[in-house]
Formats: structure tokens, sequence, C-alpha cells
């Protein structure tokens, strides 16, 4: 299956490629958190992000399988896979968009450099445009890409059982950091 979801994703993604501006990853991680009230965390990791970046455009894609996100509690993870997100019904997430300071960088000199992203987020079925500012670090001709934003779970139709409402924030932080290679 996630092979599959990675070719689809790819060929989705042909008339974004551009042979030597394109870099990529299959070992993305992306992480979300929230702390409500009760101080209790929920948190889980996800290192299995596919992501594709053109220098030359800006464009930028994520592709994430929603099941892949790993929590410390199994029985949280169930309960964010079945009852939360739905991801039988809803498999993946995913992010377009496009650096919108992209003359900022400079993809051949080592630095690290301030963008905005600009693009459109879909989760559990729903997309909204979302905006974020992150950082692109250039050393030694290696991209590593790094991002922090936070979303509304009522935007994305997310409901949170009132039984639990007090424990699980609205809010929920996201971070995306990416180390990317040069597509070959």
């Amino acid at each position: 299956m996630k092979k599959l979801f990675f070719a689809s994703f790819l060929i989705s993604s042909v008339a974004f490629v551009n042979a030597q501006n394109i870099y990529m990853t299959k070992t993305g991680k992306v992480s979300f958190y929230s702390r409500a009230k009760s101080l209790e965390k929920v948190e889980a990791d996800n290192n299995e992000v596919s992501s594709i970046l053109n220098t030359q455009t800006g464009d930028l894609v994520f592709a994430i399988l929603v099941k892949s996100f790993h929590f410390e509690s199994a029985l949280m993870e169930e309960h964010f896979n079945e009852n939360y997100v739905e991801s039988n019904k809803f498999p993946k997430s995913t992010f377009k968009g496009k650096i919108s300071n992209l003359a900022a960088v400079n993809f051949a000199k080592d630095g690290a450099y301030p963008v905005t992203v600009d693009g459109d987020l879909t989760l559990h079925g729903v997309t909204k445009k979302v905006s974020s500012t992150g950082s692109i670090t250039i050393k030694g001709g290696k991209i590593a890409a790094f991002s922090k934003f936070s979303v509304k779970l009522k935007d994305y139709n997310v409901v949170i059982p009132s039984l639990v409402k007090d424990k699980i924030s609205e809010d929920i932080d996201i971070t995306a950091d990416c180390k990317y290679e040069p597509k070959s």
C-alpha cells in the first residue's frame, strides 16, 4: 500500500519535475503536539513522510500516510486512527504549496534562510489554506527544511468526544523537518 501510494504521489507530481532542481525525501519527519489544561500531552511522530522540493520554482509537496504516526501509547494511537482522524476513511494528508520568498534563498551558498510557505493542507478530507514560516538550511550542498505551525482541529472536521475534550487541545502544533537529496 505504501509503495502504491508513493508511486501515485510521484506520478501526480510529474509536471513538477525538472531534473537538477528537484530534491526529495521519503524519510521526512512530521510531528504534532497538543497540551490541554489537564496537562496531558498528546504527541506523535511520523518518520515516513514523502516530500518534493523544486528549488527553481519554490513548489513544495508533502504526502503523509496518517497511520504512520506513532505515539508513546498504543491505546492513544488506536484512538487517533479510529476515532479522531478516521485513517481508514482518510488514509493520507497532503500539503501542496510554494515558498513565497524564494529569492531570499541562495541554494548555492551555505547558510540558514528564513522562508514563508503558503499552500493547501488536506487533512481528514478537508482542504484549507495555510501559511507557515520556517527555515531552509544549506550545508555542503545538502538542503534541510524546518517549519512549525498550528492548526485548529475543528477547521478539518476532527471532532473530539466530550468525554476527553478537556484532555486534548483544539489547537495542534505541527512541525516538519526534512533532509532533501537530489532526485536521481
